[in-house]
């Protein structure tokens, strides 16, 4: 099973993503939609960065149960309820992304939304990993 990151010369730099992801072999694993829920159900963190950091917490921690780790996902998508807020947070966003999943970026895309299912909840995670 592998997994190659592709991104063409001619398209923007890939910075903190990647523009294709290309699985062969293994089998896949789709992750629910994580946010900062802690383990009692409860949103968890005030700002965009401490909620974004428990929900990839969740995603990880999800993919770990299935037998995977951070460099086997191919694909997330981030839904954020104020894009602007979660540009003026990107490098710092970036710098959680390194520390608890590495530098192995998957696709990714970030959509904004009116809101998520817990009222209270600024970003939301989910994902699909391969895996051997």
């Amino acid at each position: 099973m592998s997994l190659e990151r592709v991104n063409p010369p001619g398209l923007s730099p890939a910075t903190g993503f990647s523009h294709a992801v290309v699985a062969t072999g293994g089998r896949l694993v789709m992750l629910a939609g994580q946010t900062a829920l802690d383990g009692a159900g409860k949103v968890v963190g005030d700002t965009l960065p401490a909620q974004f950091e428990t929900a990839l917490t969740n995603l990880l921690a999800a993919l770990h149960a299935a037998g995977g780790t951070p460099d086997r996902l191919a694909r997330v998508t981030v839904y954020a309820v104020d894009v602007a807020d979660y540009r003026a947070h990107a490098p710092e966003l970036g710098r959680i992304w390194r520390r608890l999943a590495g530098r192995d970026y998957p696709a990714m895309a970030v959509i904004g939304t009116v809101r998520l299912w817990d009222e209270e909840a600024l970003v939301e995670l989910d994902g699909i990993a391969v895996l051997d």
